[in-house]
């Protein structure tokens, strides 16, 4: 029965906020083949039958972080590991050897390696920004970034710079793609043949060809001036060449861009680097996703005094080298969908009175909209899965009952068992120190497993918010035992698990998209650690890092990662060790300022611009003056860390609150460019969340911020005043 009361329209036990449904029934559902009477029902029964279990597990969390900060309190008197297994944190690993068998995974997943980036749904830019990142031009990424040094000069094109990218990028072809007794610098012509063969000379008249001739796989347009294309370690290569161009005619062969093969997959977000607080904000996540999953997903901006329209880009068709057919490669990444924990809940949706849990809601609308693609309507997935990235999970029970979700909704929804699947993000400690069986809990549906050092240091923290010692400095947590084994237990185990050749092993994000030098220096690391994957910012730095991915063959990489028994024990009782830091309260005043202003500014940037704006996800300036990328987990770490040291002493209430007080008068002052923006003037409601996200941070289930931050965006979008984003 459907009836309406006020803004919410009542269906059985369920009453749906009348925005909420108006976007499900009108953007979501045409094309499903599912009937919007059915669609609610399913919810219905969704909510019935898993409330109480979400519950339960949420209780438990509680429960277990009980006994631990009761254990610290007491003196630490059981063994650690004893205590954790007795009070059933610790769970003994699977009798059997794990083995995935996770099938019809798209190869860009499962045997491909290249970066991933992770982008905010609510914004329909971002997102098409994201999904056409699939091919990039590595003359724009590099002419446009640090990677060679900045010089003043006047608008438009500099030849000057030109010719240091064009240095930059014949060196990466040298590498890539190596000629034979010649350098890409010094060719004179590259074309194809009427054997439809790859031909080169030199300035000097000297023929020469690739090293690897099977690197040239076909070309675009005419065979003798067209784009030709090369593949090196699974990722394909585009070079465009233009005699008569401004480019062109700073080269003897004429080259004017070199397009790489960049991001191969993207994270559309519902999580932390959103601000959905309510039916508004969850249906523009929605249908951002759908129209990412229909293909009709667009969006207009204006820039430069002109009016751009945004929206999906096309496939790349290219005819094979020797004669062959014509080959078609994809024009965008495979799109995975995050949706939110299993702690959060939401209003746009209540469940018998209740607000109802959001991560239940999710998980039946965007498997519903993953029907779309499955009909071949906007082509993202080519094997007919639909990816499901489930955060914050802790333990194997936690996996277990995302796996039982999945497998209801495909029961609803008429899909075939295991089409969901499920990314496992190896960020919370509890899976971390179980994380083979939670690999083993979801080993037939699993396809990712990625780390996320700040949401895994910040459960890190509050897990040990009761103990003798105090943590490290923020800056010197990377260096931290357990962190070590945490990064190298991730691949360890994921490939112990079978997941070599058929799932992403993937690193966390690299946070400073201003700093593409320093990323491409520093980010080979990630390939060599044996993932095949790690987090990028922007399509600038997925084209960049994609570079890194020539550089190393990641999958020959992980037939060399040992997994003796003896390491992995080792490494598991490191990774039990937390971030302790005996020497802090030794430190001069000045740096224990320095740390406090410093989580004070990166908190205080990132809370005003989520609970003004709705802006979940920015780059915020640190004490340094460098852009740093913001989400929900950059500031449960910076939060916590406060939290901790006022609980060891090492700062005071009264000092943080100057801290805080001090540092908005900075973040104001870097945000009076910005229109939109409200100055704080150390008050309102954003800066008094900034404030309850430390003084509440020890009893913050888990260290999480959402709670916080949506009690104070709620209260903001209230106000008659208000000034909302668009």
């Amino acid at each position: 029965m459907v009836t309406e009361t006020g803004k919410y329209v009542t269906i059985g036990d369920i009453q749906v906020h009348e925005t909420l449904k108006d976007a499900v029934d009108k953007n979501i559902l045409p094309g499903t083949g599912v009937t919007t009477s059915e669609f609610w029902h399913y919810l219905e029964k969704l909510l019935a039958e898993f409330t109480a279990e979400n519950a339960a597990l949420l209780a438990r969390r509680d429960e277990l972080q009980a006994a631990i900060d009761e254990w610290y309190q007491g003196g630490c008197k059981e063994e650690q590991e004893k205590f954790l297994k007795r009070i059933g944190y610790l769970v003994d690993p699977p009798a059997t050897k794990i083995a995935i068998s996770t099938t019809n995974v798209d190869p860009e997943i499962s045997s491909l390696a290249g970066p991933l980036l992770v982008v905010p749904i609510d914004n329909a830019r971002y997102a098409l920004n994201a999904a056409n990142a699939r091919w990039g031009s590595l003359f724009d990424a590099v002419y446009g970034s640090d990677v060679i040094p900045r010089h003043p000069c006047s608008s438009g094109y500099d030849p000057a710079r030109g010719l240091a990218v064009l240095e930059f990028v014949f060196k990466q072809l040298d590498h890539i793609l190596p000629l034979v007794d010649a350098q890409w610098s010094e060719l004179a012509s590259i074309w194809v043949d009427g054997r439809e063969q790859l031909v080169a000379s030199t300035t000097k008249d000297k023929a020469t060809g690739l090293k690897s001739p099977v690197a040239f796989v076909g070309y675009r347009g005419n065979a003798s001036k067209g784009d030709l294309v090369f593949v090196h370690n699974g990722l394909h290569i585009i070079t465009k060449i233009h005699k008569d161009s401004q480019v062109g005619k700073q080269n003897s062969m004429g080259l004017v861009d070199v397009v790489v093969e960049a991001a191969l997959t993207a994270i559309m977000d519902c999580e932390d680097s959103v601000a959905a607080v309510d039916a508004d904000d969850k249906a523009r996540v929605y249908s951002n996703w759908s129209g990412l999953m229909r293909g009709d997903l667009e969006t207009s901006f204006e820039k430069d005094g002109k009016t751009v329209t945004r929206r999906l880009n096309s496939d790349l068709d290219f005819r094979m080298a020797g004669g062959g057919g014509v080959v078609t490669l994809p024009g965008r990444v495979v799109a995975l969908v995050r949706n939110v924990g299993i702690r959060l809940r939401t209003d746009a949706i209540l469940y018998r009175g209740d607000e109802a849990f959001e991560g239940l809601v999710d998980a039946l609308v965007t498997a519903t909209a993953g029907l779309l693609d499955l009909r071949q309507l906007g082509r993202n997935s080519h094997t007919g899965s639909i990816y499901i990235v489930k955060p914050k999970l802790h333990g194997p029970d936690e996996v277990a009952f995302a796996c039982r979700v999945f497998d209801r909704v495909e029961e609803m929804l008429g899909l075939a068992p295991k089409t969901i699947k499920i990314g496992l993000t190896d960020e919370e400690r509890r899976t971390s120190v179980n994380l083979q069986s939670c690999i083993y809990a979801a080993r037939e549906r699993v396809v990712c497993l990625n780390t996320g050092f700040m949401d895994r240091t910040g459960d890190e923290i509050h897990t040990c918010m009761h103990s003798k010692l105090p943590v490290a400095p923020k800056g010197e947590m990377k260096k931290a035992r357990c962190t070590q084994a945490h990064e190298k237990l991730n691949v360890i185990e994921g490939l112990s698990a079978g997941m070599g050749m058929r799932a992403q092993i993937g690193k966390g994000m690299w946070a400073e998209p201003d700093s593409m030098k320093a990323m491409l220096d520093q980010n080979t690391d990630h390939p060599l650690s044996g993932a095949s994957t790690a987090w990028v910012p922007s399509p600038t730095a997925a084209t960049l890092h994609a570079l890194h991915y020539h550089m190393v063959d990641v999958f020959a990489v992980q037939k060399t990662i040992p997994t003796d028994p003896a390491i992995v024990a080792q490494l598991r009782h490191q990774l039990l060790q937390p971030p302790f830091d005996a020497t802090v309260a030794t430190l001069p005043k000045r740096d224990i300022q320095r740390e406090l202003d410093n989580n004070a500014q990166g908190i205080l940037g990132y809370v005003v611009r989520w609970v003004d704006l709705g802006v979940g996800c920015s780059k915020v300036p640190d004490i340094n003056n460098v852009g740093l990328m913001e989400d929900r987990a950059t500031l449960r770490i910076s939060s916590q860390h406060i939290a901790n040291w006022l609980a060891h002493g090492i700062v005071s209430k009264t000092q943080v609150k100057n801290s805080f007080i001090k540092m908005s008068a900075v973040v104001d002052d870097q945000n009076r460019g910005d229109p939109q923006y409200n100055a704080m003037n150390s008050a309102g409601t954003a800066f008094e969340a900034a404030m309850d996200l430390v003084f509440e941070g020890a009893k913050s289930p888990n260290g999480y911020t959402e709670e916080i931050l949506t009690r104070a965006r709620r209260a903001v979008k209230a106000k008659p005043d208000k000034q909302l984003r668009l």
